[in-house]
């Protein structure tokens, strides 16, 4: 197994405390395509919202499914508060992690996603489905919460834990920068040279 490698030159923790908004900002930072589950992340955020009633929610990326999440969102009732970006760029992504206060990723199907190792190392809590090969990069209410597949009153029980509990948020966030180190180009690199020479 050769791991992803995340640039902490570009994403990292901000500098400043981010300025205090009405409520809680919340992102999604994967394509709009079913295996990612928008939808899931949609309904939890949904059932989050009357306990943060200024909560927002940021929805990064491009997709078929584009028009169908903002028909839900609507049907919801959560459209003014759902933002949905459009692809960004890597440095717009550095900053809206920076800008957010937690990440849900609601994957039905992954394998190692870099949008979780990014978020964890821009000092940002996470809430992941346990997909595929993500319990093997996070560890349970460690470094991450994770919860099942399609479930969304599970992903919005965990996302409340972790806006409503400080010193969770604080743990997860630092826990995250400590671990994703090991994701480094200068850690990564002996795993790939090792892949090379075995082959």
């Amino acid at each position: 197994i050769v791991s992803n490698i995340v640039d902490l030159d570009r994403f990292h923790p901000a500098t400043a405390p981010r300025a205090a908004g009405d409520g809680p900002h919340l992102i999604v930072a994967r394509n709009l395509e079913a295996l990612y589950g928008n939808d899931t992340a949609l309904r939890a955020f949904a059932l989050l919202a009357p306990h943060h009633p200024g909560a927002r929610l940021s929805i990064a990326g491009s997709g078929p499914e584009a028009g169908a999440l903002a028909a839900l969102a609507y049907e919801l009732g959560i459209a003014d508060r759902v933002r949905f970006t459009g692809r960004l760029d890597r440095d717009q992504m550095a900053a809206l992690y920076r800008d957010a206060d937690l990440m849900l990723n609601a994957s039905r199907v992954d394998n190692m996603p870099n949008a979780i190792l990014e978020a964890l190392a821009s000092g940002l809590p996470v809430v992941t489905t346990d997909a595929g090969g993500i319990p093997f990069i996070v560890r349970q209410r460690e470094t991450a919460i994770l919860v099942p597949v399609d479930d969304p009153a599970a992903m919005a029980g965990a996302a409340l834990d972790v806006l409503d509990e400080p010193a969770l948020r604080s743990a997860l966030a630092a826990a995250g920068v400590h671990e994703v180190q090991r994701y480094r180009w200068c850690a990564v690199r002996a795993e790939l040279l090792s892949a090379y020479a075995d082959a």
